[in-house]
């Protein structure tokens, strides 16, 4: 199996987590991300310590409190292919983080090392900016969940629903180098859900050098690190494919290189995504 993949496992008796990525697994140092398939009734506890968390509801509703803020029922939609975004919370580093599950949920804790801005708030999902990227085989919708103009230390997070048979992180590109303003570090997951069992899509990361390149075949439910390089995702025929994506590094820029070899094919304007 490519050690960029990582494959859900069965629901732990402690958190219902059934996938968990910290920065020491990783190799990097900035992202940390789990997954939980809560019931009703169930609930998640997490210390943040020295790191910003975001709770981020997939599908269901659940109760976030954050130390002694009650940050009200987060989520609401059926599933991550609903045209309404994810809910969304941020909690600042030091808090002690509840997230207790009013329905059947899928939710997701995402990670990374306090900022400079630090801040403890549930983000309203009707203030989340929607884009419809690209067009024909590309075209694809993007949830703008916590972009970089947002208040935040270091996470920047996005969710991108794919159509069947399009194109999607497309032209490829790359952010593995420090080189403002043309490029800023960024440490990258790709967290997928599928509607159909047996579904599929298809994840390209590689480098200009060959030192890296590798093509994953991933399922409902997987994830993959792209720690360096461009990467892009093809969704298989007859099955959308949903990903959410987090984002930290050194600075929360996000800047990046497409491939020179595709760089022809650019018909979006990076410039929405910073809002």
């Amino acid at each position: 199996m490519s050690r960029l993949l990582v494959r859900p496992a069965a629901p732990s008796a402690t958190d219902a987590a059934v996938l968990s990525v910290t920065p020491e697994s990783a190799g990097w140092r900035y992202v940390g991300l789990s997954s939980h398939r809560l019931t009703a009734g169930e609930a998640v506890e997490r210390e943040t310590a020295d790191r910003e968390l975001a709770v981020i509801v997939l599908s269901g509703s659940c109760r976030v409190r954050a130390g002694g803020d009650d940050l009200g029922s987060i989520g609401g939609r059926s599933s991550p292919f609903d045209s309404v975004p994810a809910g969304l919370a941020l909690v600042a580093p030091g808090r002690i983080v509840r997230i207790g599950a009013a329905s059947d949920a899928d939710v997701v804790l995402a990670s990374a090392p306090a900022g400079a801005i630090e801040s403890t708030r549930a983000v309203a999902q009707d203030a989340i900016r929607i884009e419809e990227r690209g067009a024909g085989s590309t075209a694809r919708r993007v949830h703008h969940l916590l972009p970089p103009g947002a208040v935040a230390g270091r996470l920047i997070i996005t969710e991108v629903v794919t159509p069947a048979g399009n194109w999607s992180s497309w032209p490829p590109h790359k952010h593995d180098t420090d080189a403002p303003p043309r490029e800023a570090l960024l440490e990258e997951t790709y967290l997928y859900r599928f509607e159909r069992p047996g579904a599929f899509a298809v994840q390209r990361v590689y480098s200009s050098d060959g030192t890296l390149d590798e093509a994953v075949a991933v399922r409902d439910g997987d994830l993959v690190l792209v720690p360096r390089g461009y990467h892009t995702v093809a969704a298989a025929p007859g099955y959308r494919c949903y990903y959410l994506n987090v984002m930290a590094g050194p600075k929360r820029r996000w800047s990046f290189t497409v491939d020179p070899d595709h760089e022809w094919l650019m018909d979006w304007d990076p410039s929405v995504g910073q809002a």
